[in-house]
């Protein structure tokens, strides 16, 4: 029967080896109840993870996931994992694709701000029904416009875009799911703002983009505009959260990692970058069933 097809399927090929229509498919995708890779932009289904899925109780995944930390680029984060000497390596593709990438077992953990109707990260993650997988709380952060000090004074809200160079994110990103919230709240479309060819891929990358003069401004965060010497205005407090996978919680890189997160010197390197708040710095705030 292994013969009959081929090592990845596409989506009709996995309808019709279920009996089900192909929106199914994409609901089992959706939900993380498949095993799938997005690849270019493509759903392919592994074969042999695929036959294992259906005889089985769920998708398997690989026995030991990758030494890698993906998902929403985050400054604090960034240093913290340098610093504590984790030996993690880093993939930093947004809070989406990041969250993609984690639940099809590519990664340990991903750095997620996902905005939600009530809460951040949670509605997201209750969606895929992810196993074996913890949300610790990082930061809440303060996330607003910045801007080059030529046009703060004309720039007060959000609604002041009109007609600005505006240095957006890439598709997957946290940021780029609020942004598009605020400008359907203050009344804007994409026509209405001038953005640069390339989005921007770290919030580091968007706010050099404005000091470099690229745009006028961006989303962005206050460690970034303080790093740069650029104006702030802040409009939402954001929840950073980190998503870990259970197993991969007590091995020596992450566990480095969460040791450090407790020290002085994260503390302190919080408060000089600014714009942080580490009140829940360590809690759990959801755990997968």
């Amino acid at each position: 029967m292994d013969s009959e097809f081929p090592a990845y399927l596409t989506t009709k090929e996995v309808a019709d080896l279920l009996r089900v229509k192909e929106r199914k498919v994409y609901d089992m995708v959706a939900t993380g109840e498949i095993p799938h890779r997005k690849i270019t932009g493509k759903l392919l289904f592994p074969h042999n993870e695929l036959m294992c899925w259906i005889e089985g109780t769920g998708v398997t995944l690989p026995s030991e996931r990758p030494a890698l930390v993906t998902g929403s680029h985050d400054p604090l984060l960034d240093w913290a994992l340098r610093e504590s000497g984790a030996g993690l390596a880093t993939l930093w593709n947004g809070s989406c694709d990041g969250l993609e990438v984690f639940a099809e077992g590519r990664a340990v953990l991903a750095g997620l701000h996902i905005p939600g109707d009530a809460d951040w990260n949670i509605p997201a993650l209750e969606a895929r029904g992810l196993r074996d997988a913890v949300l610790i709380g990082w930061a809440e952060r303060a996330r607003g416009l910045i801007l080059t000090p030529a046009v703060a004074d004309m720039v007060q809200g959000f609604g002041d875009l009109r007609g600005r160079r505006v240095i957006l994110r890439q598709e997957g990103a946290g940021t780029t799911a609020l942004f598009d919230r605020m400008m359907a709240e203050a009344g804007l479309s994409q026509g209405d703002i001038l953005t640069p060819t390339s989005p921007a891929h770290t919030e580091s990358d968007a706010a050099a983009a404005v000091a470099a003069g690229e745009a006028e401004a961006t989303l962005g965060i206050e460690s970034m505009a303080r790093q740069f010497r650029l104006v702030f205005r802040p409009l939402v407090q954001e929840r950073f959260d980190l998503l870990i996978d259970r197993r991969a919680y007590f091995t020596e890189p992450v566990q480095r990692l969460v040791a450090f997160m407790r020290s002085e010197t994260m503390i302190a390197k919080a408060e000089a970058l600014g714009g942080y708040d580490l009140d829940g710095l360590g809690t759990v705030r959801w755990i997968s069933a």
